[in-house]
């Protein structure tokens, strides 16, 4: 059955009878197939649209681990700094 048929029959822009599906059975079982279909893809949408919002949360946490960490990073390197300054002091004062 060819695809812009059955979307102009389920948009209503044509009769959902045509010359080449006489058989009102016929078309219900691909009305029902393309109905499972769908189902299926809107499953797949939500399950995506989870796994997404699950994603973008662990990436946030991990952005903000890592900005601790930098910040973490930078106070020990000022305060080796630090001690070096004191150390090469201490070596031209003695």
């Amino acid at each position: 059955m060819q695809r812009a048929y059955l979307a102009g029959c389920l948009q209503g822009r044509a009769s959902c009878y045509s010359p080449r599906m006489t058989n009102p059975d016929a078309f219900k079982t691909e009305l029902e197939a393309l109905s499972a279909t769908l189902d299926r893809l809107v499953d797949t949408v939500r399950r995506l649209s989870e796994e997404n919002r699950s994603l973008r949360h662990s990436q946030e946490q991990l952005a903000n681990e890592r900005a601790g960490l930098m910040a973490r990073n930078e106070q020990a390197r000022s305060r080796v700094e630090a001690m070096i300054q004191r150390l090469k002091a201490l070596e031209n004062t003695g």
